[in-house]
């Protein structure tokens, strides 16, 4: 089973929820298990179905209501003009974090002579005096 940061997830569902999305509609169960079969196992239902109701009430996402053959009808969710722009907007900032966070690497760092080269990535992540 693999696991993620909760706090790390919640603040890019958004992002996941929208790209999901924008690929086709989906109900709830439906894109909670889609999450899960790539990769995201530890991710529940409760996480999902608030985020949702977030995207919907930013006017990111519509949803309507369709009948199901196995029980009662569900409600399925697409992505909207404006939850495309913020797709693009979420997309743009998540690569820049990213490219932020890469930079701070003890490779990167030290290819750049940020970091003497007599120092290892230990020394970086081994506090002292521990």
């Amino acid at each position: 089973m693999t696991t993620h940061d909760p706090q790390m997830l919640k603040g890019v569902l958004g992002l996941v929820l929208l790209q999901l999305l924008d690929e086709g509609d989906g109900y709830g169960y439906g894109i909670v298990t889609r999450l899960q079969e790539i990769g995201f196992d530890d991710l529940a239902e409760g996480t999902v179905y608030p985020a949702l109701a977030r995207l919907e009430a930013a006017g990111h996402l519509d949803s309507y209501l369709l009948r199901s053959a196995t029980g009662p009808a569900r409600k399925y969710y697409r992505i909207t003009p404006s939850g495309r722009a913020e797709l693009v907007r979420a997309r743009r900032d998540w690569d820049a974090l990213v490219e932020r966070v890469r930079l701070l690497t003890p490779t990167h760092l030290s290819a750049t002579h940020l970091i003497p080269t007599h120092l290892s990535a230990t020394h970086l992540t081994t506090p002292t005096g521990a």
